[in-house]
């Protein structure tokens, strides 16, 4: 039975076999950045139009505390930024945190500025493993030529990419699927994990994953009941992942989700009961393989 509380969850996780979840979409910031982006939540009903309650709005120890009680044994916390001359210290700071957190990859992020390529150089001799993009917060264009060296380095390095392109849970300036296929073209080599299945425009996340053999797709948020009001999956959803089962992977932007952890399981799970071409093989490739092979953690 799926899990239907964060403290079902270990119990389950065992079940299936596995010593552990891999999520490669959660957030740590420094303090302050943090203490802003919960801020913005707590105005949702004027950005998005609904309340947004952050469910784990804990002191970062606590925060990590619950994520090793959930049995999440490696996570990649994702940095991002909306302004020039930010992305470097970010970088900075989360190195650190991997540093001191032996569960968390090292990360880091770009933003379109001259010095893009220097700072991203910097963090993949550091240990970087994972890179966020936020189009949508950043509120800059993808295939901005300023950004043109850092997608060869991340395409050479075989770096995964979070990117959040899509136009949920709002469309941005630059984002939209179309906008960010023109990096693809030009970098089809790059590990692209499509930030939210590519919320809402699901059909042609998966498309990108036909075309582009290197594209994934992450959970995060997608098919939990917060979402499904606005940005519902196509019914045949668990169907249209049978040929890109191991292109899929375990996202949750823990702590930053209105919600218990256990929900974004359960949606996962149930996608794996819906078809039977799915099954445990499935959840086991979501929740630990797949994203555990995108980060370089070995078998």
């Amino acid at each position: 039975m799926p899990p239907s509380s964060d403290a079902d969850v270990p119990a389950w996780t065992a079940e299936l076999g596995l010593p552990g979840l891999v999520d490669i979409h959660t957030h740590f910031l420094p303090e302050r950045v943090l203490h802003k982006v919960w801020a913005f939540f707590d105005e949702a009903s004027t950005h998005y139009g609904t309340e947004w309650t952050i469910f784990y709005r804990h002191a970062e120890e606590t925060r990590l505390r619950l994520l090793r009680e959930l049995g999440v044994t490696t996570f990649a916390p994702l940095v991002y930024a909306h302004k020039p001359d930010m992305a470097a210290w970010l970088n900075e700071w989360v190195l650190d945190f991997a540093r001191r957190t032996p569960d968390a990859v090292p990360t880091a992020t770009i933003f379109p500025e001259p010095t893009v390529a220097d700072y991203l150089a910097e963090a993949l001799d550091a240990g970087a493993r994972c890179v966020k993009v936020h189009v949508q917060v950043g509120a800059f264009d993808p295939g901005d030529p300023l950004l043109a060296p850092a997608w060869g380095l991340l395409a050479e390095a075989g770096v995964p990419v979070v990117v959040h392109c899509g136009n949920g849970p709002r469309r941005g300036e630059y984002t939209g699927l179309d906008v960010f296929e023109h990096v693809l073209r030009r970098n089809p080599q790059l590990v692209a994990v499509l930030a939210h299945a590519g919320m809402p425009d699901y059909a042609a996340a998966l498309d990108l994953v036909d075309r582009y053999p290197r594209v994934h797709l992450d959970t995060t948020m997608v098919g939990v009941a917060f979402t499904e009001r606005f940005a519902p999956l196509p019914s045949d959803w668990p169907a249209r992942l049978v040929a890109h089962a191991d292109r899929i992977v375990l996202g949750t932007d823990f702590p930053n989700i209105p919600y218990a952890y256990a929900e974004q399981l359960a949606a996962i799970a149930n996608w794996a009961e819906t078809d039977d071409r799915l099954g445990v093989d499935f959840l086991r490739a979501v929740l630990h393989d797949t994203p555990s092979r995108l980060l370089g953690l070995g078998s």
